[in-house]
């Protein structure tokens, strides 16, 4: 694959992202409320510093040129100000990242230990009842909604057997190895459960293709073993189908899981969306969801790296 081709894409991405910010933009404002309501209900802020924080934010001017200054200030860099904070938007983001990619990064990993083994196992047992109580497993990990799980597991291993921390990143005073992971251990879980379970079908189905085509049979035909063909032959074709899936939930994750992160109180960008959300925090909701659109588009990105790799027949100009 040729660097012209990534160039190409990355530039194809601008009018794409012009196009998202444009919606994004619009819905936001259109949406009830405003980041002045939690001014509006203090009776101690004049109706003069009011106006004064709405000249300060540009929230004074109408929608439209709202959108080409901020459009102006996010090309050179500046993603603004938080109204709830008052902070840069891009130092706030940067200090949710690190812990959201610990979990999500840890979660990944998770996800494709499993996955992989699960996808090959139903594939090459299909129709048993192996296969069967997987397929069922995995229709009910997809099927769990995250915050019952997560609720369900704090119940379990915080309150009743007392084993974990129910919340939170780190104890106070503590922050150490074993300290950081008493704490990731259930976000962790909850995160990678529904990941799990579609990678896993998804796998699954690529394998059975792979599977039933004639080079594998002329592999059998030699004698080589079953597991050898299956993770050899099999596997890496049986992966192509499961790629996109992969880097989008990749880049879906990493933008911040927002059930996970909110329900175990995890600092992360997830946690700091739903924050925004609540205070109508328009600066940092459209620097939030700026960045996760641009994650999935370089997700795709890379999903097509991958298939060239995966397959030497598929060459990008």
């Amino acid at each position: 694959m040729s660097f012209g081709y990534v160039l190409r894409r990355l530039l194809s991405a601008i009018p794409l992202l012009l196009g998202i910010s444009v919606i994004l933009f619009a819905i936001i404002h259109l949406a009830p409320g405003g980041p002045l309501d939690m001014y509006t209900e203090n009776p101690a802020v004049s109706k003069e510093a009011l106006a004064q924080i709405s000249a300060a934010y540009g929230l004074d001017q109408p929608v439209p040129i709202q959108y080409l200054l901020w459009l102006k200030s996010m090309v050179v860099g500046d993603w603004g100000y938080s109204i709830r904070t008052g902070r840069p938007v891009l130092t706030e983001i940067v200090l949710r990242l690190g812990p959201t990619l610990e979990l999500g990064g840890l979660a990944l990993i998770i996800s494709l230990i499993i996955a992989i083994p699960l996808g090959i196992i139903s594939a090459s047992r299909r129709g048993s009842k192996l296969d069967s109580s997987l397929t069922l497993a995995s229709f009910a990990g997809i099927s769990i909604p995250v915050f019952w799980l997560a609720l369900l597991l704090q119940l379990l291993f915080s309150v009743q057997l007392g084993w974990l921390p129910s919340a939170g990143y780190k104890s106070i005073g503590g922050g150490d190895f074993l300290d950081r992971l008493r704490h990731i251990v259930m976000p962790a879980a909850v995160l990678s459960l529904a990941t799990v379970a579609s990678w896993s079908r998804f796998i699954r189905s690529g394998m059975i293709d792979v599977l039933n085509q004639d080079y594998i049979r002329t592999a059998y035909a030699k004698g080589r073993s079953e597991r050898g063909v299956v993770i050899l032959h099999a596997l890496r074709n049986a992966m192509i189908p499961a790629v996109t899936v992969i880097a989008v939930d990749f880049a879906t994750v990493i933008s911040g899981a927002v059930i996970t992160e909110t329900v175990f109180a995890w600092p992360g960008i997830g946690r700091l969306f739903m924050e925004s959300m609540d205070g109508r925090d328009y600066p940092m909701l459209m620097g939030l969801m700026m960045m996760g659109s641009l994650g999935i588009i370089i997700a795709n990105i890379i999903a097509d790296l991958a298939y060239a790799s995966l397959d030497p027949r598929i060459r990008y100009g």
